[in-house]
């Protein structure tokens, strides 16, 4: 597939060099003792907290970074590795509160509801990765991140992704981890657990504990990568291409990093990058240069020979209307047009603030959707027909044909929810809309009994190897 691009070879080569520049001259500020000193120790000049880079030592650590990045999960047909499986579609992540799918009214989330979405997100073919969508309010403090992991793996057996808030929160999931998969060795063998962090704060800024899990997740080996945030008009130049280049110089000082840990740790160039509404300095993800400066980062990405993708398709609508649906279609579209690999995009409303099941089911089509574009037109000399069009002639019927009912499946995609009849058929099916579809086939599956869930014998080893777990069962609401 051919990719839309914004510049020339030459221009690329100035914005690495312009991002070389930033590295080199203004520097990070790292506020993380342990990096201060892996940058130190790899060639970089240090005052305090301030590193700089040298441009040289910046594009050899960047020689050793591998092309593709997989995603494993505890089932392993279920695996899928950047680029080769693009587009890859990853649920939102993180939002404090769901929109109640029995009240409509938005509360805050807990692991009852990761667990049905967890479900809801593993019957979804649109989905490869399930990246833990909500918060669990209900969670004592000291097992927050349990609250989340144990619901999410029991219920779903595609990748698993989320993030802790320190290492001993890390630990107690891997723990878990090796628990689910029978020993230590076991799981290392076939990690199911993906991690994600932003180490990096826009601008030029690296954090302490963010940054502690990603040296700690690639020293070990793990699959870790971050996500770039620059924000035009807050925290970069109100220009996509000066924001374009401060995020690139981000994503090689952590490229840099993770290579000064483990040489040929893999990469995603992932990125949330955004332009500010200045009109009241709202953030909005939801509008059309997320998807731009989207499609100018996975331009750079291939100028790297790295996967590509992030936080693409969100939307500002805090509801299931047509903003949520143009803000997620044109976005996601714009980015595989410019040759994005992943896609952090379902279930969210609100600017990342809250899950809906109607949007994630929504989502899911709009994925589908975004899988067949990507397949395109394909080319086979037998696909021209030419017997059958000179069977049938002027004026033929290709309806009762065989090579129709043949192909019918593969040629084209049939959407699960959405009005394709006649107006006389939608009055009389009572005007359904996208949204009340889409909560009737959430509804639908949610009241079904999830025959992937942990089975009893492991889920009591788990259970009893870590006391005061939640329930982590599926169940719809009512």
């Amino acid at each position: 597939m051919n990719f839309y691009n914004f510049f020339t070879e030459e221009q690329k080569k100035n914005i690495h060099e312009a991002s070389l520049t930033i590295l080199e001259e203004t520097g990070m500020l790292v506020k993380n003792k342990e990096a201060v000193e892996i940058f130190k120790k790899n060639g970089c000049q240090v005052d305090g907290q301030m590193v700089r880079f040298p441009r040289n030592i910046v594009n050899e650590k960047m020689s050793s970074v591998p092309p593709t990045f997989t995603f494993k999960a505890q089932n392993p047909d279920f695996d899928v590795t950047l680029p080769d499986s693009r587009p890859v579609i990853v649920t939102g992540s993180s939002a404090p509160n769901v929109v109640d799918p029995i009240t409509g009214e938005e509360r805050r989330g807990t692991s009852r509801d990761i667990a049905n979405i967890a479900y809801l997100i593993n019957e979804l073919p649109g989905f490869d990765v399930f990246s833990i969508s909500i918060l669990a309010d209900e969670a004592p403090p000291d097992m927050r991140s349990l609250y989340r992991f144990y619901p999410a793996l029991k219920n779903c057996k595609k990748p698993v992704r989320s993030n802790t808030p320190t290492i001993p929160d890390l630990e107690k999931v891997l723990d878990m981890g090796y628990t689910i998969a029978g020993s230590k060795e076991a799981y290392m063998a076939r990690p199911f657990i993906n991690h994600h962090y932003c180490p990096v704060i826009s601008p030029l800024t690296y954090d302490v504990e963010s940054t502690e899990s990603v040296i700690h997740l690639v020293r070990m080996g793990l699959p870790v990568y971050g996500t770039i945030v620059p924000n035009a008009g807050m925290t970069s130049p109100m220009s996509l291409l000066s924001t374009l280049t401060l995020g690139n110089a981000e994503f090689l000082s952590l490229c840099f990093l993770m290579q000064s840990v483990k040489v040929g740790a893999p990469v995603i160039y992932a990125v949330l990058s955004t332009v500010a509404d200045m009109r009241a300095g709202d953030y909005a993800p939801g509008a059309i240069e997320t998807g731009i400066l989207q499609m100018g980062h996975s331009e750079m990405a291939r100028f790297y020979n790295v996967p590509s993708g992030g936080y693409i398709g969100l939307t500002n609508s805090q509801l299931n209307d047509v903003q949520n649906g143009y803000e997620t279609a044109m976005n996601t579209t714009a980015a595989l047009l410019g040759g994005a690999d992943l896609f952090n995009m379902g279930g969210l409303l609100g600017g990342l603030m809250a899950f809906d099941f109607a949007k994630a089911v929504i989502d899911n089509e709009i994925a589908m959707n975004l899988k067949q574009l990507r397949r395109g037109i394909p080319y086979q000399e037998k696909d021209f027909c030419l017997d059958l069009i000179h069977k049938l002639g002027p004026a033929g019927n290709y309806m009762d044909q065989p090579h129709t009912a043949k192909n019918m499946r593969k040629v084209t995609h049939y959407p699960s929810i959405g009005v394709r009849g006649f107006r006389s058929k939608w009055e009389h099916d009572g005007k359904p809309c996208a949204a009340d579809q889409a909560y009737a086939l959430a509804k639908k599956i949610l009241t079904q009994p999830n025959k992937n869930a942990f089975p009893a014998e492991l889920d009591k080893k788990v259970r009893d190897h870590i006391p005061g777990l939640p329930a982590g069962d599926a169940s719809w609401y009512e």
